[in-house]
């Protein structure tokens, strides 16, 4: 008897199936074949760093101890930089929850003017590198930027206030974080019925009664998971406190274990393995608040965000929306312009005059100094093969995690975004743990060289080619590509035809994403650099270390110029998916 099924194209003849045994062989095959290579690589890279971090914190010469934990504990300066990483960290984060929830709210309840470019505007803070905003606003504000001029034309007894301190700190952190809250709550004000609002104003409440009593709790699980999100942010944060707090003695957690490691000594493995556990631990248990949060915010998913404005601003339309406007120049493009300014002057201290301006310090950092242009090469290699390994790889894993999930693809998926909900300072010293010396006694030489900055890279930003490449795939129908099959095409065909012309657009976007935070990476780099290695983010810090601000903010502009630049490409890539959205009702096999 044969039988043929439309799918499965099998045939049965005599009770046994020609066809399937084979395929279901291969499969096996090709299934086990998979998980021996995968599992042990994401043991490796993924799992075991974290690993050998946590076991070195609790070893010594006389075997399992805490004695590194009480050493930390009976140090005064450890409760000093937890009082200023909780300072830093609270401070900002509520900073955040003010901005971000006030341009959300403006956003999707209101009618003000040019929405669709105000949505970037908001993002720019965040997508500029924190470092380059800190240089950018240290030059606003200190004594050769703007704001010191004009104080000076006003009076010449008043000086601005000092960028270096923990207000100020807390203030660049918190412009920097604060479109993380926006974008999380922006859809949650607009998934609340109108309904109940309504209702509550027909019962005599007033607008902000109406706000406080039902607008604020129902958007309370999207707020607080924003908070989190910022919480999470500022704890991993190097840059900024570097920056600003380390020339003042201004010490954070992740500036902390950085001196450590950098210091070296006896036990500075040991003491930084400690302290990058206690923060490891806090983001890890941030991360998994978030998450059940992000959860109970994502219930009411089945209702369609509602766009429509709920409130006519009236005739203080156009003042709000110029104030808004404002804000976001006075916080982003001016402070950016003010830096580009200083990288023109001939020497630090003179007056902005036309007499004064020089391409010079573009010339030194770009043609005559090897230090620079070394940093400049590797960021590229290492950003582009980065985004390479990540395109093939995340897209490859998130084609299977759509088309085949499993324990195994979920368990491994869990496993590779550890790298980036880990501060990359504690993910930094990890790496050096394992590649130092992976297998007692046997040092790869893989420390110290080019070689483990493509491997933390990689695992580090890997997740965000995953996400991006599962969404990507979940837009495909499964059908489409199932009718190719049965119609003949083979794999290679499949990809080609039907799947790459469909995801590319999507894949490419988060290519893109990961090409640009590999290229303004700095907290991994700092720790994981050697002698020619160097990154621009470390080379940036170099120079501001070493006092030359010119040529830092010289080098920062170059990375405003090439953020621009990826910007421009993403919008192009957007353009060219909404062209495929258009004319995929149209696609034919």
């Amino acid at each position: 008897m044969s039988e043929i099924h439309p799918h499965s194209v099998s045939v049965q003849y005599k009770g046994k199936d020609h066809s399937i045994l084979p395929q279901f062989v291969r499969r096996f095959r090709g299934g086990w074949a998979a998980r021996l290579l995968g599992v042990p690589a994401v043991l490796l890279l993924f799992v075991f760093p974290v690993a050998k971090l946590v076991w070195l914190s609790f070893q010594s010469d006389a075997g399992i101890t805490l004695a590194h934990y009480r050493e930390l504990i009976h140090q005064e300066r450890f409760w000093i930089t937890l009082q200023s990483t909780v300072t830093v960290v609270l401070g900002s984060t509520a900073l955040s929850l003010l901005l971000g929830t006030v341009f959300a709210w403006f956003v999707a309840y209101t009618d003000i003017g040019r929405k669709r470019m105000l949505h970037p505007a908001i993002l720019l803070c965040f997508i500029l590198p924190s470092y380059v905003l800190t240089l950018s606003w240290s030059s606003f504000i200190g004594p050769q930027g703007w704001v010191s001029q004009l104080l000076q034309w006003i009076n010449p007894g008043l000086t601005p206030w000092s960028m270096y301190s923990m207000g100020g700190i807390i203030f660049v952190m918190g412009i920097h974080h604060f479109p993380l809250v926006y974008m999380l709550t922006l859809d949650v004000f607009r998934k609340i019925p109108r309904d109940l609002e309504w209702a509550a104003r027909a019962g005599g409440l007033g607008k902000f009664k109406t706000f406080c009593r039902i607008t604020l709790p129902l958007a309370l699980p999207g707020l607080t998971a924003g908070g989190l999100l910022v919480f999470l942010a500022s704890l991993d944060n190097f840059g900024i406190p570097a920056f600003l707090g380390t020339p003042v003695n201004i010490s954070v957690l992740s500036t902390l274990i950085y001196e450590e490691i950098v210091g070296f000594g006896p036990s500075a493995f040991a003491r930084g393995a400690s302290l990058s556990v206690l923060l490891g631990t806090a983001a890890v248990l941030g991360s998994l608040l978030q998450w059940m949060l992000l959860r109970k915010s994502h219930a009411p998913d089945a209702v369609q965000p509602d766009s429509v404005p709920r409130y006519s601003l009236g005739k203080f339309r156009k003042p709000v929306s110029a104030a808004l406007w404002a804000f976001l120049l006075l916080i982003t493009a001016v402070p950016v312009s003010s830096m580009i300014s200083l990288s023109l002057k001939r020497a630090y201290g003179l007056g902005l005059t036309a007499s004064n301006l020089t391409f010079d310090n573009y010339r030194y950092i770009l043609f005559e100094n090897p230090r620079v242009w070394t940093s400049i090469q590797n960021s590229l290699i290492l950003s582009l093969v980065t985004m390479l390994v990540c395109l093939a790889a995340g897209s490859l894993f998130a084609y299977l995690r759509v088309r085949k999930p499993s324990p195994w693809t979920k368990a491994a998926e869990i496993a590779a975004s550890v790298p980036y909900t880990l501060p990359g300072i504690v993910f930094a010293l990890s790496m050096i743990l394992v590649w130092m010396e992976p297998i007692p006694g046997w040092n790869p030489g893989i420390y110290g060289t080019m070689s483990i900055l493509f491997i933390a890279y990689i695992c580090r930003f890997l997740i965000l080619q995953i996400r991006t490449g599962v969404t990507a795939f979940m837009q495909i129908d499964a059908s489409i590509e199932e009718a190719a099959r049965v119609s003949g095409a083979g794999i290679r065909r499949r990809w080609t035809a039907v799947l790459l012309p469909l995801v590319l657009p999507g894949l490419l976007t988060g290519g893109i994403l990961v090409f640009l935070m590999s290229l303004t990476e700095l907290t991994v780099s700092a720790l994981l650099y050697a002698s020619g290695s160097q990154t621009i983010g470390v080379t940036i810090f170099s120079f501001e270390q070493a006092g030359d601000t010119l040529y830092s903010t010289a080098l920062s502009s170059l990375i405003v110029a090439l953020i621009g630049a990826g910007g421009a490409v993403l919008l192009l890539i957007r353009k060219w998916n909404s062209r495929q959205g258009e004319g995929g009702h149209s696609h034919e096999y």
